[in-house]
């Protein structure tokens, strides 16, 4: 313990204590307040792109805060020394392979402004009828809140520069990172460096698994995909400590066929999003972006799906960025066919993709025409509004139940209502 450290009265640690212990059961409203302007105070674009770097930020937020009112209920008023998880730890390596520098002291500076907000609220709130006791508390635990940023900050930079130092070697996934970014280096470099031919089609992928427990099958997952593909178009890159990416590459568009079924329920746990194909060095990295949308889409929404394509949600991801909006425009979109049988949904979403043909539908469906025209019958009979007036406000509204069933059921309270089989 620091021998300059002014331990608290018996008064002021006990309300220490008290204090901290009401904000730990409003930890998670701190910190969703504070881990978004602290993300883009670091103004690093590359951690804002990559949902799963974007998620270990947070997880990393968390557990800063976390580890301060944990330590100070346990001995209000002490020195709270910065603690660095294995999991963080690898998350930071993660950062440094690929090149990018979050400004942690920027970042820190705004948390630490709106954490120290909240906890004056509190504190005046709770003990302006004490001054003696407030003056004191809120001193102790302004010394307390800066000196837990800086040391954290420091121990982030050196864990950051150590990591850069290890990850000297791997200056492929920094390579790919810039290009990602916008960079666009002359291909003939590029391609000896990557071991792979830019001037092709190519479709990005993003696999990835939620908990490090779980990388083993990702492993095999991304070693299953390069055993299925001719050599020389795959390039397969552990991004982060949960997610590789992939580029799959030919003379024409490549073909997915190998991933879905890989991903058919054969390797648990792992999950796809696939971006659009592309060609040269502009479509390797577009498509990548497109597969990044795709994975921090599924990832937001909670999606269960093990294959998520970027053409199949690339409508439906800015009407699902604020939740109510989009319980909102589904109710008003489909009414009563919102609580209605997947199977009446499901028919109106393929005859309305399919031109308002029920012949089309019935064969994409592998149905009778007389059943697909009897769904859609019921189904027009439960919707507000008309399908053949406002076909692309009804698929777009059936799709977003389509990748969120339960959208309508979260928070909500919902009872679902049916309305019967075929």
């Amino acid at each position: 313990m620091d021998e300059t450290w002014v331990e608290p009265s018996p008064r002021a640690a006990a309300a220490m204590r008290e204090l901290c212990e009401t904000l730990i059961t409003e930890a998670d409203d701190l910190i969703a307040s504070l881990a978004p302007p602290a993300r883009r105070a670091q103004a690093d674009p590359g951690t804002h792109a990559d949902a799963a770097l974007a998620e270990e930020n947070l997880r990393l937020d968390s557990s800063d805060v976390l580890h301060w009112l944990t330590s100070n209920i346990q001995h209000p008023g002490r020195r709270v020394e910065p603690h660095l998880s294995a999991r963080s730890a690898e998350y930071i390596r993660d950062l440094a392979a690929r090149g990018i520098s979050p400004d942690f002291a920027e970042g820190w500076r705004v948390a630490l402004g709106i954490g120290w907000r909240r906890l004056l609220e509190t504190c005046v709130a709770r003990y302006a009828g004490d001054p003696e006791l407030l003056v004191e508390l809120l001193d102790i635990t302004a010394r307390s809140m800066i000196l837990y940023a800086t040391d954290s900050v420091t121990m982030l930079q050196q864990a950051r520069a150590t990591a850069a130092q290890d990850a000297a070697e791997q200056d492929v996934l920094t390579l790919l990172q810039q290009i990602i970014d916008g960079g666009s280096p002359p291909e003939e470099t590029v391609e000896p460096r990557l071991g792979y031919v830019l001037r092709r089609e190519h479709r990005g992928c993003v696999l990835w698994v939620e908990s490090p427990d779980e990388v083993p099958s990702l492993d095999v997952a991304t070693a299953s995909v390069r055993a299925a593909m001719p050599v020389g178009t795959l390039l397969a890159v552990p991004a982060s400590q949960t997610s590789h990416w992939l580029w799959l590459s030919g003379s024409t568009a490549p073909d997915t066929a190998r991933i879905e079924a890989l991903l058919d329920g054969r390797i648990d746990r792992v999950r796809a999003a696939v971006g659009r194909p592309g060609k040269g060095i502009e479509g390797f990295r577009e498509s990548l972006r497109d597969a990044l949308r795709t994975q921090a889409f599924a990832i937001r929404l909670g999606t269960r799906r093990a294959l998520t394509f970027s053409a199949d949600v690339e409508l439906i991801d800015p009407l699902t960025q604020d939740i109510d909006s989009a319980r909102r425009f589904v109710r008003a979109t489909l009414g009563e066919l919102a609580w209605a049988d997947s199977d009446l949904r499901r028919t109106l979403l393929v005859y309305v993709q399919s031109g308002l043909s029920s012949t089309r539908a019935a064969g994409r469906l592998y149905t009778h025409r007389n059943t697909v025209e009897r769904r859609v019958s019921r189904a027009k009979a439960l919707t507000p509004v008309s399908v053949e007036g406002n076909p692309t406000q009804v698929a777009a509204a059936l799709a977003v139940l389509e990748e969120v069933p339960d959208l309508l059921r979260r928070n909500e309270g919902v009872n679902e209502r049916a309305s019967g089989r075929d």
